[in-house]
């Protein structure tokens, strides 16, 4: 998850006095899973099957107090399903979507009352039903989360680096009031390390790249023209606070070709 995440989701849930609420730290778990992965796919097969074992897990403790649990419920929206290739078996797989990677024997039966309607029509839901606009407004964010932003080995010090970075990116958005004028925007991590220089010493550390995009449903997406003084803000910022980082690059690809999400 995001830098600060969990405590902010927390804090959300207390405030709207929600009765069941439980929080699992599972970061360990699947950090040890995903020890030496490189594969995209193999990735986000690894997290979705993850996720729901630390469900289950959670599940049978809520039972000692609670009656039988017998739903999972997921927020699967379309464009999730067709980069899955799940509403045709015509269709390419792009990618595999946590949400729908999952194990064929399960406790739980999953629903997702979401799953036929894109981002949009999903917001137009949430305001009908007076959800807070401050969540509505959220950007998306994948399902395996900053495992699919980091290319490579997913590891703490790489996840540290990287919600650091990701942190900044967001915060400056926000200052420079162009948060709610991308459809999405990210920070990932690069495979590899460029040169440095910090004070008079030579540093060698990691790639950080950006990517903000304009879109209306996800399916297609162009890249975000902000404005040169926020883009040189956000990576002075990441250079000379988060440690372990030399280099900030700014992603200009459309979808198609790439996708919005690096892995």
């Amino acid at each position: 998850m995001r830098k600060d995440e969990a405590v902010e989701i927390r804090s959300f849930f207390q405030r709207l006095d929600f009765r069941h609420f439980s929080v699992v730290d599972a970061s360990a778990f699947f950090l040890k899973r995903l020890k030496g992965v490189l594969d995209p796919e193999e990735k986000r097969k690894i997290i979705g099957h993850t996720y729901i074992d630390v469900f289950e897990k959670k599940v049978k403790e809520l039972e000692k107090q609670h009656p039988s649990i017998t739903f999972l419920g997921q927020g699967t929206i379309y464009p999730d399903r067709i980069e899955s290739a799940q509403p045709s078996k015509h269709a390419s797989k792009i990618k595999s979507h946590h949400n729908v990677t999952l194990p064929e024997k399960m406790k739980l039966r999953v629903i997702e009352p979401l799953k036929d309607l894109y981002k949009d029509d999903v917001r137009r839901l949430g305001r009908q039903l007076g959800i807070p606009e401050m969540l509505i407004g959220r950007h998306p964010f994948p399902g395996p989360g900053l495992a699919i932003r980091i290319l490579g080995e997913v590891t703490k010090e790489r996840l540290d680096i990287l919600k650091g970075a990701d942190a900044i990116f967001i915060e400056e958005l926000r200052r420079f009031r162009h948060y709610h004028k991308v459809w999405q925007a990210l920070a990932a991590l690069l495979p590899v390390r460029a040169v440095g220089v910090m004070g008079d010493a030579r540093t060698y550390g990691y790639i950080i790249t950006l990517r903000a995009v304009t879109s209306v449903d996800a399916m297609t997406a162009d890249w975000a023209r902000l404005p040169p003084e926020l883009l040189e803000q956000v990576s002075s910022r990441i250079t000379n606070e988060v440690k372990g980082v030399t280099r900030v690059l700014y992603d200009v690809t459309q979808k198609p070709p790439a996708t919005i999400e690096y892995e």
